[in-house]
């Protein structure tokens, strides 16, 4: 065989060698896309597809909205309770509010929000049933979820789903409208607790370090 022949099977054998590299490389870093994407939960793809859409969903309830300056918020309170609306609740979430809840049942409803530079952006609510008694069925933790289930889905829309951590012993149910996501979980046999969060300040992770290091 002549020396050219011998150059150019060489070259020959490099190419493919190059091409077959390229072509692992090419699989390998599909493969690896895809498992990112399905190690996603699916809170984190509808987040991620809510806050890519650019739609900015900032009602609450009562006129309360995501984004309104403290003065505002207190204002809107003020002339609620002058309208015998809302109270002061004896609660660490100081403003009470007293829906008929879908059953028919009348709920105790607590909040009072935080702030982020003098603007609204996380609100947890907690409700539970203002006759709620031990011992009585109808008033029970899964009831109320329930009745608190249908009316946030008259305020909010349906389009809520089940989250859990990965032993399935914590679960809560979540619905993201852009940057507001809702989180509703069952607090203890009586109160079921609400969080609603504008995801363009922080999310529940940063929220949940942030309560860790007070």
């Amino acid at each position: 065989m002549s020396g050219v022949n011998k150059i150019a099977m060489a070259r020959t054998s490099v190419r493919e060698r190059i091409t077959i590299k390229g072509l692992v490389t090419g699989v390998l870093l599909i493969i690896f896309f895809l498992a990112s994407c399905t190690s996603k939960t699916e809170y984190e793809q509808v987040k991620e597809r809510e806050l890519k859409s650019g739609k900015v969903v900032e009602e609450l309830f009562l006129d309360l909205r995501l984004g309104m300056g403290r003065k505002d918020f207190y204002g809107t309170c003020w002339e609620h309770n002058k309208n015998g609306i809302l109270t002061n609740g004896a609660h660490y979430l100081q403003v009470l509010y007293n829906p008929i809840l879908p059953s028919g049942k009348v709920a105790n409803m607590h909040f009072y929000p935080k702030f982020e530079e003098d603007h609204l952006y996380y609100m947890p609510i907690e409700i539970l049933y203002q006759d709620w008694f031990p011992t009585n069925e109808e008033f029970s933790i899964d009831n109320l979820m329930k009745d608190v289930m249908a009316m946030l889905e008259k305020w909010y829309g349906e389009g809520f789903f089940e989250v859990s951590n990965k032993g399935k012993t914590v679960s809560a149910m979540v619905k993201v409208d852009g940057n507001r996501v809702i989180r509703v979980h069952k607090k203890n046999i009586n109160t079921v607790r609400v969080e609603i969060l504008d995801l363009r300040i922080k999310d529940f992770t940063q929220l949940n370090k942030q309560d860790e290091e007070v």
